[in-house]
């Protein structure tokens, strides 16, 4: 799998996946629901992007349902992971227009389970 794949090249296209994410979240989310606490610097970012959102766990729990799998963080924090091997930009879409339209059926202020 690795062969002719330089880390950089891995590297590259992990922070373009999170920067792809955030600006998708950005796009689709309602306004308030949620907030990027991953840093935007590059230098500063692994392969992964948190968002705090008050309704975290039934989010999640939704999320998870519907097939975008990432972990919670308690109280408030959805994690999501972009592998960049086997992840791809469509999956990055599909994640942040899965978390809008859950965001859109979850009411703000669920209590955390």
């Amino acid at each position: 799998m690795w062969d002719g794949v330089a880390i950089e090249d891995v590297r590259a296209k992990s922070l373009a996946l999170t920067d792809f994410f955030l600006e998708c979240v950005a796009a689709y989310a309602p306004e308030g629901r949620v907030a990027s606490v991953t840093p935007e610097a590059h230098g500063e970012r692994g392969s992964q992007v948190a968002l705090r959102c008050a309704e975290a766990p039934a989010v999640m729990a939704e999320l998870i349902r519907r097939g975008v799998v990432g972990d919670l963080r308690r109280p408030d924090v959805l994690r999501f992971g972009f592998t960049p091997l086997y992840v791809g930009f469509a999956d990055a879409e599909r994640a942040a227009r899965v978390l809008a339209e859950v965001l859109a059926d979850v009411p703000a202020g669920v209590p955390a389970a």
